[in-house]
């Protein structure tokens, strides 16, 4: 029933013919200072994209115009935006949310035949890593701008404009006839991060993306995030501080979003930023690891900067598994920052996922009893991944016996000596549902990202999570009952709990005041 879609017409048909025929998860609301609002409130603000803003300002800073355009349109037939229009004389093309060579290529191709006869030049972590491969398999790309783009970008569009040899432009892949394998590399140079303006969104905004390092210290081997940027950089705590209290001032930020591996290392930096960040009144969000947080005065403190939630990859609760990942945190570890955030004021998601090279069901056991018994709060659960070679697990390749079946889908046809991706997918459903049915306190984080957050911003988050819970358990109810009528009783039992803290059925969804109901 919470499917973005079908939501409704799926509860509609499931309930046809029951009791609770006509109901919806729309139909739930709350009354507040006299008003009443829907539960489920569609999120009524947009966060700018990163890149996008990052990429225009380089480019604007060096004096081109810039035309953009979402790839988005690029993946859905459902009224796509027509095309921009113009007397072009290049075009960019971000990888960083293109992770297969099917969909690089269905962008690739959409562009030379929407803008033929101009040179398109690739940027971001798929294209960072994967250049040799894209260069020999997909002719269409003419250049790969690697690592760090803010000089490298408007050297390599002057020297398009105005002639120059290509090794003049840092950072280049580019095309070469005389090469066996048909491209060049130029010298490759790091920014520094400190001395180079950090970009701004044009206008207001409310959320703004943060990135305040490149590179990570750590070495995990499911992920290939530091190969993109061998070299890890970060910018000082004064930069971080002096960033955000201008995005207060210029764009009316009131919350930032840190999109960096672990925000909360180096341990000196954040030592300065427990210091300088109270002051601007920001509110934030970024990732941390599990051993960073290990005294309860700590999580306090970061709580005291405006911090409303940290993300955790925990991974797994099998130290067996954690050495196989070379994750440098263990089981105890994720133990201490779970319990220092229960108890705590922040807001948090941990995550894990099942089926990581090594790991045997024996071993995922420890994290579904985890999650099953002791876990509160929200968590995602996700299915081990391949998404590229460049993945540091290779190394483990035949002590683990670890095998992609299908090239052109390696995420779902892998297998190694403790599972295969059907035994991994199976225990991500059987966990999912077995903590949906038994714990009161754990919530999947995922449907709640179409609507606003909280769902009662009048209320606690521990109250937010109670109500979280029973929409979860109701929307699921297909699922947890095959049996529409069977699930009537458990229906309403969610429901009687939904109205202990106010939430009721209404009679349809014109009742409501369709507005914000707090900046949360």
């Amino acid at each position: 029933m919470l499917d973005r879609l079908n939501g409704a017409v799926n509860t509609a048909e499931y309930l046809r013919g029951t009791p609770l025929e006509g109901f919806s998860l729309e139909r739930l609301g709350f009354r507040y200072n006299g008003a009443d609002y829907p539960l489920l409130r569609p999120r009524y603000y947009n966060v700018p994209h990163l890149t996008t803003f990052a990429v225009q300002e380089i480019l604007e800073r060096a004096g081109h115009t810039v035309d953009t355009y979402e790839t988005t349109n690029l993946w859905t037939d459902l009224d796509p935006t027509p095309a921009p229009q113009g007397d072009y004389r290049a075009a960019l093309l971000s990888t960083s949310f293109i992770w297969t060579e099917r969909d690089l290529r269905h962008a690739v191709r959409w562009i030379a035949e929407t803008y033929p006869g101009i040179p398109i030049i690739l940027g971001g972590q798929y294209s960072n890593l994967k250049y040799a491969s894209l260069m020999r398999m997909i002719p269409e790309i003419d250049y790969i701008v690697r690592g760090d783009g803010e000089e490298a970008l408007p050297a390599l569009l002057t020297m398009l404009d105005k002639g120059g040899e290509p090794e003049s432009v840092p950072n280049l892949v580019y095309r070469h006839s005389r090469e066996l394998l048909g491209y060049r590399l130029s010298p490759f140079e790091y920014l520094d991060l400190d001395a180079y303006p950090s970009p701004s969104p044009k206008g207001n905004w409310r959320v703004i993306p943060y990135e305040s390092m490149r590179g990570c210290p750590f070495s995990c081997k499911f992920c290939s995030f530091p190969a993109a940027s061998p070299k890890w950089r970060y910018k000082s705590a004064t930069k971080i501080a002096d960033d955000w209290r201008r995005y207060a001032e210029e764009n009316g930020a009131s919350y930032i979003s840190a999109m960096d591996s672990t925000f909360t290392v180096p341990p000196t930096r954040l030592r300065e930023l427990l210091e300088l960040l109270p002051g601007i009144g920001v509110g934030w969000e970024g990732y941390s690891r599990a051993n960073v947080l290990k005294t309860a005065e700590l999580v306090d403190a970061i709580a005291a900067t405006h911090c409303q939630f940290l993300s955790i990859g925990f991974e797994s609760m099998s130290d067996s598994t954690l050495r196989y990942m070379n994750k440098k945190v263990t089981r105890k570890d994720n133990l201490r920052a779970f319990r220092l955030l229960n108890e705590g004021g922040l807001g948090y998601r941990c995550s894990f996922m099942a089926g990581y090279p090594g790991e045997t069901p024996e071993d995922f056991a420890e994290t579904r009893d985890f999650l099953a018994e002791e876990y509160a709060g929200h968590f995602m659960l996700s299915v081990f991944s391949i998404s590229d070679e460049t993945m540091p697990l290779w190394e483990d390749k035949e002590a683990l016996r670890i095998e992609v079946h299908d090239p052109d889908d390696p995420d779902y046809s892998w297998s190694h000596i403790g599972m295969d991706v059907h035994t991994a997918r199976m225990l991500n459903h059987t966990t999912l549902d077995m903590v949906r049915r038994v714990n009161d306190r754990a919530v999947l984080r995922l449907w709640q990202a179409d609507y606003q957050h909280l769902l009662m911003p009048q209320q606690g988050r521990w109250e937010n999570i109670a109500v979280e819970k029973a929409v979860e358990r109701i929307g699921m109810a297909p699922r947890d009952h095959g049996d529409a009528a069977e699930a009537v009783p458990s229906i309403r039992r969610q429901l009687n709990v939904l109205s202990r803290y106010g939430v009721e059925v209404y009679p349809g969804t014109d009742a409501f005041t369709h507005a914000p109901l707090f900046h949360a």
